[in-house]
C-alpha cells in the first residue's frame, strides 16, 4: 500500500487497517513456523505497511487534522 493512499484515510480507517495488518502478520508468522508459507518476503511488506500506518497515525494525516477540529 502506497503512503499517499494511507494519508488519505481517516483515523478510524487507519486503525482498522492497522489491526487487519497486525492480524495478517501474526498469521504469516504462524504459517512460516509451521512451514506452510514459502514466501518470506511477505512479512517484510506487511511490517513496512504497519510502520507506514503507525507513522501517519502519529503525525496526524491530512484528514485526521480535519476530523480532530470538527470533534
Amino acid at each position: 500500500m502506497d503512503i499517499k493512499e494511507i494519508r488519505n484515510k481517516s483515523k478510524k480507517e487507519l486503525q482498522s487497517l492497522l489491526l487487519e495488518n497486525q492480524g495478517k502478520l501474526r498469521d504469516l508468522k504462524f504459517k512460516i513456523f509451521q512451514k506452510q508459507q514459502k514466501n518470506l518476503r511477505e512479512i517484510r511488506t506487511v511490517k513496512k505497511t504497519i510502520a507506514r500506518i503507525m507513522t501517519v497515525i502519529k503525525e496526524g494525516g491530512k484528514n485526521n487534522k480535519k476530523t480532530n477540529q470538527n470533534e
